[in-house]
């Protein structure tokens, strides 16, 4: 028996249009990623000036500079694991809180730039986050559209404009935050996805949920291993939160290979670090309290401060609004209710960035995240991006003065810029293959070891409080006998000399007393011909002047 074959000219119509809806769809993606991607890295880069500088690379902050020469570390003998900073608070040293993660995520990176550049190393540093911030914008966009978010482009656009999250991740900030942001946005959406798929969890869908419970665990533990610190707070609220839920959730099947990576990974973590994290920062001294009110991450942040606009945008006056909707959808069983646990962190982290600027990175990102749901209830699109463009004109006046400073702003970025060739053009004159450690000023310390491989008695972290407190007294010091015994003590061979008001001020703020009428600092910074015998007068530029300790006889 013959079979016939019917063909219709309708069919081949229909799969013409399947074709051309696929690459319709295929192309949007394609634009709506590069799209994103530019704005990521154009707002990343934006201060590239800054950083490459005559053909040189400078790190935005102190501590950038000490996660670097861990990185170096680590290039000159592969597979070390940096315990012990030698290079600050010399002789003793610091336990830091910094970890192997990403010491080797800049060197593997530095791996692949090594055929294109000489300084592959400076440049996988510089480049680092940006890249991180980029890959989470990638995920973020991957997770929206499995979300089905209505306006998920407010989430995407506000992640890749907000001042406080593009610090974070800036060209030339190889920051630990930038890696911990990373994963536990991660962590945070696998957890939201897998709530998603839980109630249906049977089939597809439990294979679905369990593939989530896996990336959680995975992302909780790498971000607790980065810094147990905000992470490991913020997954203890999340775990808090589902328990209080419902007490199953936590041992349900479809979490338990999650919870396996999770103790897989945290034990691998321990077994290579050799040491329990420490939260050294919460204990308090009176050191440490002067101190860290010289720090703009650990500064409160008033409810009234108009910052909070320039991070998050007028969006922030109406979320509570948005947030109490939400409870109240939550309270009728509906499913566009934003996760309690999600609402949970976003009140924490405001709670906390008040406390300690700090948290804003993580705030502004839960924010981020929360405001596709938070706006589902509202059916005019219309409305949400009329709102949405308005509420973001404190964010783009920030960047407008960022991007086009006046007078004042452009002078004050060239002189840093002159300031910081300067200074390591003294540093590097430092270098030798002997032991010959420095005293400068803090906050200068861990870039002058850097450039010059040589060891400092101050540091840029709170481990190394005593160094910097033995600095702020020698520079303040009257008594010339009290500041050659701190260099005996630290066996200091050098002594760098910085602008005296500056050193003056940041040193009585360190040590909580009234500045001396005759400080040493403005000695050596003013007049270096007076400078007492044991400081020998060697080299100076427009930005400091250097000193060698004479040797007893």
């Amino acid at each position: 028996m013959r079979r016939q074959i019917s063909f219709s000219i309708f069919d081949f119509r229909f799969a013409i249009i399947g074709v051309v809806q696929r690459v319709a769809r295929i192309s949007l993606a394609i634009v709506e990623i590069v799209i994103l991607s530019a704005l990521i890295l154009a707002t990343r880069c934006a201060n590239y000036q800054d950083v490459f500088v005559a053909g040189n690379v400078y790190f935005v902050d102190a501590d950038c500079y000490a996660r670097m020469t861990r990185v170096q570390m680590c290039a000159a003998k592969p597979g070390l694991i940096v315990r012990h900073h030698a290079f600050e608070n010399f002789p003793e040293g610091t336990t830091p809180h910094t970890t192997a993660p990403f010491d080797y995520l800049i060197l593997g990176l530095s791996l692949l730039l090594k055929p294109f550049s000489a300084h592959a190393l400076e440049l996988a540093g510089t480049f680092v986050s940006p890249l991180l911030a980029l890959f989470g914008g990638w995920f973020l966009w991957w997770w929206s559209r499995r979300m089905k978010f209505r306006y998920r482009w407010v989430m995407l656009i506000l992640y890749a404009i907000s001042p406080i999250l593009v610090h974070g991740t800036e060209l030339g900030r190889p920051d630990h935050q930038s890696l911990s942001m990373l994963l536990v946005t991660i962590a945070i959406c696998a957890e939201w996805s897998q709530i998603k798929a839980a109630p249906n969890a049977f089939g597809t869908a439990a294979t679905e949920s369990n593939r989530w419970g896996i990336l959680s665990g995975a992302a909780w533990a790498l971000a607790i291993w980065v810094s147990a610190y905000e992470s490991l707070i913020l997954f203890l609220l999340v775990i808090i939160v589902s328990a209080i839920g419902n007490r199953k959730v936590l041992v349900a099947k479809s979490r338990r290979n999650g919870w396996i990576c999770f103790v897989l990974i945290i034990g691998i973590a321990l077994i290579i670090e050799r040491r329990v994290p420490s939260l050294s920062i919460l204990h308090s001294n009176p050191i440490f309290e002067n101190w860290a009110r010289t720090i703009g991450e650990l500064a409160h942040v008033s409810p009234a401060n108009p910052i909070w606009l320039r991070w998050c945008g007028y969006l922030l006056l109406v979320a509570p609004f948005l947030i109490l909707m939400s409870v109240i959808r939550k309270s009728k069983k509906s499913e566009q209710a934003t996760p309690s646990f999600i609402l949970v962190l976003l009140v924490a982290t405001y709670g906390l960035t008040i406390w300690q600027a700090r948290w804003g990175y993580f705030f502004v990102s839960i924010f981020a995240l929360a405001l596709p749901a938070l706006l589902a209830p509202i059916k005019s699109r219309a409305a949400v991006w009329i709102a949405f463009v308005l509420s973001i004109f404190p964010i783009l006046r920030d960047w407008d003065e960022k991007l086009w400073p006046n007078e004042t702003q452009l002078a004050t970025h060239v002189e840093q810029r002159n300031e910081s060739m300067q200074i390591r053009d003294l540093a590097l004159s430092l270098q030798s293959s002997d032991v010959r450690p420095f005293l400068a000023p803090w906050w200068l310390s861990p870039s002058i070891a850097y450039w010059s491989g040589q060891s400092g008695v101050a540091g840029s972290s709170h481990e190394s409080l005593n160094g910097i407190e033995d600095s702020a007294q020698f520079f303040l010091s009257e008594d010339l006998q009290k500041a050659r015994k701190i260099l005996q003590n630290h066996s200091a061979a050098w002594v760098f000399a910085y602008d005296s008001e500056r050193v003056a001020q940041n040193s009585v703020a360190i040590l909580n007393q009234a500045a001396p009428l005759r400080p040493l600092c403005r000695v050596l910074d003013r007049t270096p011909g007076q400078a007492p015998r044991f400081l020998i007068f060697s080299a100076q530029n427009g930005a400091c002047k250097l000193y060698r300790v004479a040797v007893e006889q």
